[in-house]
């Protein structure tokens, strides 16, 4: 009987805390709009503006590389010289085709020849002309704009079978391709001016504009890209260094809070804020926007003005939980 009591008082207890409802302790703000300066940062590596490989159409040995690694060329100068056994052979039909050809006109002029005979080598002139002019680019093959020799991978004699013997890269002006995510995609004009920082000039920031906008977005990572391009006259910045990208979008109004309110979800990025509804938590994943020191810019369909936001006693809150808001 004594056993029967005990357990008929340890249900009763737990039937009575059942009914009392856990129920938290929270402070909260009402979101408001912000006016705020819209600026994104991205992070990108340059690239030379212009990069060509020297490989020739014609293959055989070189005679000569003119240029090694780190030297400044100009539009025009040499770059390497191939074999010239093919180019002087050709160079000796032409000026032999030319001969015959002025010798049929001569002979036309008399009735002698025939103008199916001129037509069939002004034909074969025409050809080995634009032949030799062909053989000729790459037999003595220069500079098709002005850079530094930033790659070398043969040496004077030896055989060459299609990789690229240099690599000439613009430095004068740079280009960088930049992932934006697609929500920015309406903000974006070509001609948009920016800044670029780097670490190595920690006191510096450096001039860019957009070029291009590519017109499709990556449904993989929902970015768009843009290519930008910066002026590098003073040659301090050079391809391959990892910069970040500033860009200025204009005013605009958003939702801002502090950033301590924010959750991040264990073991991966999904970030979560918790507002008040019908007196209880509601869980809401969001997406984070602009950094503003202590502040950050939040982006859901349920976040907007009016609403009763948790800041202060989020971290112990599960979706649906009675609140009791604090108030100072």
């Amino acid at each position: 009987m004594l056993a029967a009591l005990a357990l008929a008082g340890c249900g009763k207890k737990a039937a009575d805390n059942a009914s009392e409802e856990r129920t938290e302790q929270v402070r909260t703000i009402i979101l408001q709009p912000r006016e705020i300066e819209r600026e994104i940062s991205l992070s990108t590596n340059l690239q030379g503006y212009l990069t060509q490989n020297v490989a020739p159409s014609l293959t055989g040995r070189i005679e000569h590389i003119y240029r090694e690694v780190g030297d400044q060329v100009q539009k025009g100068d040499d770059l390497v010289r191939m074999d010239q056994t093919q180019y002087k052979t050709t160079k000796l039909t032409l000026g032999n085709l030319g001969v015959e050809k002025n010798r049929v006109e001569q002979l036309l002029k008399s009735g002698s020849a025939t103008q199916q005979q001129l037509d069939q080598l002004t034909t074969q002139y025409n050809q080995t002309k634009e032949q030799l002019d062909f053989i000729e680019m790459n037999t003595y093959v220069r500079a098709p704009f002005a850079g530094v020799i930033s790659a070398k991978t043969y040496e004077d004699g030896e055989l060459y079978a299609g990789q690229p013997i240099l690599v000439l890269t613009q430095v004068d002006k740079l280009k960088a391709l930049v992932a934006v995510p697609e929500n920015y995609f309406p903000r974006f004009r070509e001609g948009m001016k920016l800044t670029l920082a780097s670490e190595i000039y920690p006191d510096r920031v450096f001039p860019a504009t957009v070029e291009v906008i590519y017109p499709t977005i990556d449904p993989s990572s929902h970015t768009f890209q843009v290519k930008i391009v910066i002026p590098n006259g003073q040659r301090l910045l050079r391809p391959g260094m990892y910069v970040t990208t500033s860009i200025g979008l204009g005013k605009a109004n958003a939702i801002v809070v502090p950033y301590q309110s924010v959750e991040k979800l264990v073991g991966a990025n999904d970030r979560y804020v918790f507002i008040v509804e019908n007196g209880r938590a509601k869980r809401v994943d969001v997406t984070l926007g602009q950094r503003f020191d202590q502040d950050v810019e939040i982006i859901a369909p349920e976040i907007h003005e009016g609403v009763e936001y948790v800041t202060t006693g989020q971290h112990k809150l599960v979706d649906g939980v009675k609140i009791n808001v604090v108030k100072d």
